[in-house]
């Protein structure tokens, strides 16, 4: 699943509304910055696109708080597509899980580690709405994705520490393995193993284990 640069203003606001605890409060300022969402001292962020950004509030805010970063993946997506013709709906074959929840830390594996911080990976049905635009991706052929909506939440998945994403990675994996290993028998492009592995790497949960043929190779790090 990419996230992309989307306008996901609906599907945040009916997260952060279905996965919050009774009685949360939301768009809370704390310590200089608005947070989603706080219960009982816990802080709440519902992150549906670039994770990255939430560097500054995490270097700020893990210090002082406890955490709780919602990452959502689409196991099962709906495309609508737009047109002077009308609409066609379509169900999408990519069914993303843990791994592409892991691609999407990307920008943040250096904070895996920290004692405050929890990962909440919550697998969805959600809705995507595309129409044709002058300047969109060519790669979709000029469609350009302008909404998507919650149908459905189907499970979520509390991680503490960078290891506990190993039970992301299959279970059949060899000793030494590759990105392509990552994605064998999935949906995921790739791209998505890559930035997977990327995380683990930096995140000192797996390190490079020389090469296979042209790709690197990986193996799990000891437990320290």
């Amino acid at each position: 699943m990419a996230i992309g640069d989307l306008n996901e203003s609906a599907l945040h606001a009916e997260l952060k509304r279905a996965l919050a605890p009774p009685g949360a409060r939301f768009e809370v300022r704390v310590d200089g910055y608005v947070v989603d969402a706080v219960s009982d001292g816990l802080l709440i962020e519902v992150q549906t696109r670039h994770i990255g950004k939430l560097r500054p509030k995490l270097e700020r805010l893990l210090p002082l708080h406890e955490m709780r970063v919602v990452v959502p993946v689409a196991n099962q997506r709906w495309i609508v597509r737009r047109g002077p013709e009308g609409e066609v709906r379509r169900r999408s074959p990519k069914r993303a899980d843990l791994l592409d929840a892991l691609a999407e830390l990307v920008g943040i594996p250096r904070f895996l580690d920290h004692p405050n911080l929890e990962i909440e990976v919550v697998l969805v049905h959600d809705e995507e709405t595309r129409e044709r635009r002058a300047g969109a991706s060519w790669r979709r052929r000029g469609w350009m994705s302008v909404e998507r909506r919650l149908l459905a939440v189907t499970g979520r998945e509390r991680l503490r520490g960078a290891r506990a994403w190993l039970r992301a990675l299959p279970p059949s994996l060899p000793e030494r393995f590759t990105t392509l290993d990552l994605a064998a028998g999935r949906t995921t492009r790739r791209g998505v193993a890559r930035r997977a592995a990327f995380v683990l790497r930096e995140a000192g949960v797996i390190v490079p284990a020389g090469r296979s043929g042209r790709s690197p190779s990986y193996q799990i790090a000891p437990p320290t």
